[in-house]
């Protein structure tokens, strides 16, 4: 009863509630985005949802125009402290998590809602073993089980461990664990950027694409 609809009537009455703050949010970061770095202002990345359908995630832009595609060779989004393809505030839109907010829109839309597994590239629906396919049972989520437990830490292999969890025990009380976990790490600052040197490749500039491949560092 929850998962199937309880939880999403929540998603629509809080991004409903949640709407009118991400307007004032807007209000600010749109006019320092366009100061700093110009435009676009919004970055739509092609992700996959429930049941494996690609739609559009919503992220204010961190990344320079043009950026290189670079990967973490575990298959996992690259992130550093000293990535050179965030802008200024890019940064502290990604310290600070705010330039997820806009996904409040995913969630009203209805192909996100607050708390699930955090979407993947399309690429990834080919490597997906058959245990790591079960994340695409639930709607992917704004924060989720792996973030809440890693953040951007840990392999990409844990976090799709964390994802099938998630979904296979899917609850109110999972989910307001999530939440309270979440937040913690989000107030303490705990693993913003992944922990390892990563070992890294460039590839053809895909505007902050995001997506991991194998490689070495030039």
């Amino acid at each position: 009863m929850y998962a199937k609809w309880i939880k999403r009537a929540m998603d629509i009455l809080l991004s409903l509630i949640g709407l009118p703050f991400f307007l004032v949010l807007f209000l600010i970061i749109a006019p320092i985005q366009l100061i700093t770095s110009g435009r676009p202002i919004f970055y739509n990345a092609s992700r996959v949802g429930k049941n494996g359908k690609i739609f559009k995630m919503y992220k204010f832009r961190s990344m320079r125009n043009n950026a290189p595609d670079i990967r973490r060779e575990d298959g996992s989004t690259y992130n550093s402290a000293d990535d050179p393809r965030l802008t200024r505030f890019g940064k502290l839109l990604r310290e600070t998590s705010l330039d997820e907010t806009p996904q409040l829109l995913n969630v009203l839309i209805g192909n996100m809602s607050f708390i699930g597994p955090r979407p993947d590239l399309p690429d990834h629906l080919a490597v997906y073993t058959q245990q790591q396919r079960r994340k695409l049972d639930v709607l992917p989520g704004i924060t989720g089980y792996a973030q809440a437990t890693f953040r951007n830490g840990g392999s990409w292999e844990d976090r799709l461990e964390c994802d099938a969890y998630y979904a296979e025990h899917l609850t109110f009380m999972m989910d307001v664990r999530v939440l309270w976990k979440t937040v913690k790490m989000v107030l303490l600052r705990k693993g913003i950027y992944t922990q390892e040197a990563a070992e890294i490749k460039e590839t053809a500039p895909a505007s902050e694409k995001e997506v991991a491949v194998s490689g070495k560092a030039q």
